[in-house]
């Protein structure tokens, strides 16, 4: 799934006329990185959430971007807005199987690699996510979450000594984080509840339920203008 409803507000006025994943990027839209990423990877079917602009991005990639069959959840059309990222999620919930990933559409991650072997690898870990932490940007230099030597995500709170990471928005999730006791609204979010996702994830770490590692590629959060430039005055990956 990827996460593409947002209103991009920190991007204006690029996204005031322009959804923020299809904003372009060394040559093609944002989004276009992670499709052809995940195409590569041999994962072919494709839930993308949409709200602000949404149209655009239907339009854009259509409901087939060979090799990809994508089908998309409408928040905008359905309930005036976009629902958060377990919102969104939970809503989609009934397009995705039992073990899924998610990423945002606004990350530009060209180096990471979508690996059959590590849905594998969660498959059988019985944790309920796996996510990719980044080394702490300078828009973000205290961190969101914990990892253990053993490769746990840790809840630490913001004033605790021991080093912290920033979530990359890319995880591998089971469906059953979003349902009782870790999530109370109902699969398909019927009422379109706004609900963010990092209380999920939280709960889950203080149970030891969610591993993590550590991600040191190219990454970067386009959620600036200024970011978006850098990207396109740098050379492009071989």
């Amino acid at each position: 799934m990827l996460l593409a409803a947002g209103r991009g507000e920190r991007m204006r006025p690029l996204t005031d006329v322009t959804p923020k994943p299809l904003l372009p990027v060394r040559g093609k839209p944002l989004l276009q990185w992670s499709l052809e990423a995940l195409a590569r990877g041999g994962f072919a079917d494709i839930v993308i959430n949409t709200a602000w602009l949404g149209e655009q991005i239907s339009g854009w990639f259509g409901p087939v971007f060979a090799p990809l069959n994508i089908t998309y959840s409408h928040e905008g059309r359905d309930f005036g807005g976009a629902l958060e990222t377990a919102g969104g999620i939970v809503r989609a919930l009934p397009l995705l199987g039992d073990m899924f990933w998610v990423l945002a559409g606004d990350v530009f991650a060209p180096d990471f690699v979508f690996s059959l072997e590590v849905v594998q690898r969660f498959t059988v870990s019985g944790k309920l996510a796996h996510l990719w932490l980044v080394p702490n940007p300078s828009h973000n230099l205290r961190g969101d979450f914990g990892l253990s030597p053993e490769g746990l995500a840790l809840n630490l709170p913001v004033d605790h000594p021991g080093p912290r990471y920033t979530y990359s928005t890319i995880g591998l999730y089971r469906r059953a984080l979003f349902a009782h006791p870790w999530c109370e609204l109902p699969a398909g979010n019927p009422q379109g509840v706004k609900t963010p996702l990092a209380p999920l994830l939280r709960r889950a770490m203080d149970n030891q339920l969610v591993s993590a590692e550590l991600y040191t590629g190219a990454w970067t959060d386009v959620g600036t203008p200024q970011r978006l430039a850098q990207l396109n005055l740098q050379q492009p990956t071989p």
